[in-house]
Order: C-alpha cells, then sequence, then structure tokens
C-alpha cells in the first residue's frame, strides 16, 4: 500500500497542517482547497511550466529573449564588446533616462527598462537570484499579487531612479534588479504580515540578509548597479505586499482585486513595449 503525503502548508503563518485541516491549528484561521489544486496540474503550456511559478518563468524568459535581441542589435551596429551592450542600443530599446523620462515624457521607459541588461553577467546574476526569489514569492503571494509586486516595484524603482539622478540629464539606467529588489522586499513583508508566526519570521530575517547582500554585492566596482532603483525597488515591493497580503488558501475577494490590478499592469506593460517599437522605428529613420 502507498502511503499519501498529507501535509500542505498555512497559506497565512506558513506552518505544517494537514489536508484535512479546517483550521490552521497554530494561528486558527480558516483554510481551505489549495491554491495549486484550484487551478488544476499541467494547464499551462501542456503542463511544461509549473503553475506554481508560471507567472516567473514567463517574466525569466522575456528578460532572457529581450537580452538575446539587445546582442543581435548591438552587434550589427558595430558597438559594445563580447556580450555586451553599448549605451546606445540600450536607449533604442527602452532604457531610462532622466532626459528622456521627465523632459520627453517617455514614461514608458519606466517599465521597458526593467526587462534590459547591460551584459551577460548582469543577466545571469540577476536571472540566478529571479529563479529563486520570484518563484518563492509566486507561491506564497499568488500569481496576480506577485505580478503586481514585481511590476509595480519596477516602475517605483526606475521612478526614484530617475529622480536621483535628475541632475545627470542623460544617465541611462536598466535592469531587472529594481523588481527583483521589490519582490526581496515581499519576501520581507511577509514577517509583517505574519507576526505570530516563526515561520514567516525566518523567512523575513532570511531575505532581510538578502537584501543586505545585494545591496553590499552591488557596491562593487565592476558592477553598474543602480542602488536608487534597488532602494526604490524594494521599498515599492514592501508596500505592495503590505496592501496585497498572502493569497489564501481558499477565494477572497481581494483576489479578484489584485488580478485586476495585475491585469492592468501587464497590459501597461505590453502598451509599453509597444511605444518603445514606434519609437525605435523613429529613431531608425
Amino acid at each position: 500500500m502507498v502511503a499519501v503525503d498529507k501535509r500542505r502548508m498555512c497559506p497565512h503563518c506558513r506552518a505544517f497542517i494537514t489536508t484535512d485541516d479546517k483550521v490552521c491549528p497554530y494561528c486558527e484561521t480558516p483554510v481551505g482547497p489549495r491554491a495549486i489544486d484550484l487551478r488544476g496540474g499541467g494547464e499551462f503550456i501542456a503542463g511544461l511550466i509549473p503553475p506554481a511559478r508560471f507567472a516567473s518563468t514567463i517574466i525569466l524568459s522575456l528578460n532572457v529573449a529581450i537580452f538575446v535581441i539587445l546582442l543581435l542589435a548591438s552587434g550589427r551596429s558595430g558597438q559594445g564588446g563580447i556580450m555586451q551592450i553599448d549605451q546606445w542600443t540600450m536607449v533604442r530599446y527602452g532604457a531610462a533616462a532622466p532626459l528622456l523620462v521627465f523632459r520627453e515624457g517617455e514614461w514608458w521607459r519606466l517599465i521597458t527598462a526593467g526587462f534590459l541588461h547591460w551584459g551577460l553577467m548582469h543577466i545571469l546574476f540577476n536571472c540566478w537570484a529571479m529563479m529563486d526569489v520570484a518563484g518563492h514569492t509566486e507561491e506564497i503571494y499568488g500569481t496576480p499579487r506577485m505580478v503586481a509586486i514585481y511590476l509595480g516595484s519596477t516602475i517605483m524603482g526606475f521612478f526614484v531612479s530617475m529622480l536621483w539622478r535628475s541632475g545627470i540629464p542623460v544617465a541611462v539606467s536598466a535592469g531587472a534588479s529594481a523588481g527583483l529588489f521589490g519582490l526581496i522586499g515581499a519576501m520581507v513583508a511577509v514577517g509583517v504580515i505574519h507576526r505570530k508566526s516563526e515561520q514567516a519570521a525566518m523567512i523575513k530575517d532570511f531575505y532581510l540578509r538578502w537584501a543586505i547582500y545585494a545591496f553590499l554585492w552591488s557596491l562593487l566596482p565592476f558592477f553598474r548597479a543602480d542602488n536608487a532603483a534597488h532602494a526604490g525597488g524594494f521599498s515599492g515591493g514592501f508596500l505592495i505586499a503590505l496592501a496585497a497580503g498572502t493569497q489564501r488558501g481558499f477565494p477572497h475577494p481581494s483576489d479578484k482585486v489584485w488580478t485586476a490590478i495585475a491585469g492592468i499592469l501587464t497590459a501597461l506593460a505590453g502598451w509599453s513595449f509597444v511605444r518603445m517599437f514606434f519609437w525605435l522605428l523613429a529613431a531608425s529613420k
């Protein structure tokens, strides 16, 4: 006879309970079916992408695909080193600069800049961190909240960066780390949302150390780090996560609200890339 593992994690305090529990014995919060059970398995792209990490995988894939496009574009222009993207190519494909954002009104760059990378080491470091943080964030907050946190903190991060760099109008900034720091901020917020949970406190402490190490690492001279974007992204992700709360194990009215917010932000991201495409066509003439 095969034993069935009936353990699961409480979506509120993160303690291990059983699938038979209707109320968590640790935090006394009602729990329902797991979100992954409500969605069903293998429904996304013939089951190739785990449903619990669907958005994380898509975001990671988009960053890699856009980097390949940048490499090809930079190579054709004859500029940039090996696996490095030159500044003009970055600007053409949506990098942010105070001159373009504030004076030219190209606000769409606050989103497109979050999907661009300066070189191989830049994208490898961000992808390595995102594979862990993004997937974990999506499992705890659910896909809609995770998408809202990621895109919202990307916008906040580059907005703060543009304000910080306003004295250098031509300073160019790009990278997924603004959104990545937003996800780290959201993981720190888990410990604030569930103050009575020891597991949540451990998650908060772990990712707080992540944030400190990442800030210190970005101070190294060979990184083109934008710590203003990092700080803005972290703050944005933390605040959005506090407003959103972690996902529940049962349907809740707030789920529809955050699904709508995530949809709006996703549509805004799509619109931003359309604007970038038309800007690119105009610049190529």
